[in-house]
């Protein structure tokens, strides 16, 4: 047998040619296993075989006419295919070959076979790198991809962002999250902020100790000046009440209530109502005694022809009066005012009856007036009767009468 071979390794092209006189031949690169190691691919040629890169290429020698007619006919075998390597004959021309359709290719498991024209590639997934034959995830994070935190996954990242964030729809910026719309536990009322929010109370509440809940504040706790009389304490607020008799003047104080002139009395006809502090009295209309006749509205006399009105005043006044409790002292209460002057006449004015605890004196102004004062403080409900005289001297007619003003006088419950 004689075979000869020329290679031109620069170029990765093989030339064979070879005169066969033997019938048949051994193919070592199907019986030998591993024949070629590495990146190397086996060749088959009579009397041998090549291993050679799997880009060379192996044309056939043509056959000079001396040789034709020693050659015999052979057994088909790859080593001579007419086409390129990763090309295979196709009729009178070369097909690429799908080296990863036909499972030709030495890509590891987790890489992906891309078929070229006359080879193939192995391809890694994204998110991996190709190093040596193997694929390497790739560490996103490293290149600060995410505005907050980045964690690695194999083959891929993802972004998290820190508390009162949420990642945005590019999957790597972070943007507030309005934890107000997303049920913040705040009991009342709620302010977002950023990364963060607020719980705030509406008036009249306190903000609990875990920022969230809202307590009631017991306004009436605070002083006992929040009301007149009486404060109430409600959920987020507070209100003043007065005592019967008395009704709210604007929030805090209290004003009485005048019965008299609102109807809301029950003195008969034969009655006049008088108003006092928290109530009303009902008082006869003809205040009058014997031996004192009603002249007028209010006012008595006794007339000098009786012989029972000599030791009497000649006339009496009837006054009605309400005073609050615990009211400041001395305080001026009553201005007494002498209706009848005669003249030459010297008037004096005293408490005549009813200051039996001596809780009121006069002090006289002029000739013709004087006050009455209380001297002491008073708590009611209480009242009195006092009868305060005005007794005339005329030394030029060796003459003397006196007039007596009987008050009233209605101390209220309160000092309101």
């Amino acid at each position: 047998q004689l075979a000869f071979c020329i290679a031109v390794l620069s170029s990765h092209i093989f030339t064979f040619s070879s005169f066969i006189i033997q019938k048949h031949y051994i193919n070592e690169c199907e019986r030998i296993t591993d024949a070629c190691q590495g990146e190397m691919k086996c060749f088959n040629h009579y009397g041998g075989y090549l291993c050679l890169p799997r880009s060379a290429s192996v044309i056939t020698a043509p056959e000079s006419p001396s040789q034709s007619q020693l050659h015999m006919t052979v057994e088909s075998n790859e080593a001579f295919n007419p086409c390129p390597v990763g090309y295979h004959a196709q009729g009178e021309g070369c097909a690429d070959l799908d080296e990863c359709e036909l499972d030709m290719h030495d890509c590891q498991p987790s890489q992906t076979c891309i078929n070229t024209l006359g080879s193939f590639s192995c391809q890694c997934p994204e998110g991996y790198s190709k190093i040596g034959l193997e694929c390497v995830d790739i560490d996103e994070c490293r290149y600060r991809y995410c505005q907050h935190r980045c964690v690695n996954i194999p083959g891929t990242f993802s972004c998290e962002c820190d508390p009162g964030f949420q990642v945005a729809a590019n999957n790597r910026s972070c943007v507030d999250v309005n934890e107000c719309e997303m049920g913040a536990p705040c009991e009342q009322r709620c302010y977002n902020t950023y990364g963060t929010f607020l719980c705030r109370c509406e008036q009249g509440y306190d903000l609990g100790p875990d920022g969230y809940s809202c307590n009631d504040i017991d306004e009436c706790s605070y002083s006992s000046y929040m009301c007149q009389y009486q404060c109430v304490n409600d959920p987020g607020k507070f209100s003043c009440i007065c005592p019967e008799g008395y009704q709210l003047l604007g929030t805090r104080l209290c004003q009485d209530v005048n019965e008299c002139e609102n109807g809301l009395h029950q003195c008969g006809a034969d009655q006049s109502c008088v108003n006092i502090h928290g109530g009303y009295q009902c008082v006869n209309s003809n205040h009058c005694q014997e031996p004192y006749i009603q002249v007028a509205e209010n006012r008595c006399t006794c007339p000098l022809m009786k012989p029972e009105c000599r030791d009497l005043p000649y006339s009496i006044v009837h006054r009605y009066m309400s005073i609050t409790s615990d009211r400041s002292v001395p305080s001026d209460i009553f201005h007494i005012q002498a209706t009848s002057v005669y003249p030459g006449a010297y008037n004096t004015f005293r408490i005549r009856s009813g200051d039996d605890n001596g809780d009121f004196y006069i002090r006289q102004i002029n000739n013709v007036s004087a006050m009455l004062v209380l001297a002491r403080a008073v708590t009611g409900p209480r009242e009195y009767t006092l009868d305060l005289e005005m007794v005339s001297v005329n030394p030029l007619m060796s003459y003397q009468t006196s007039s007596s003003l009987r008050l009233s006088v209605y101390v209220g419950p309160y000092s309101f």
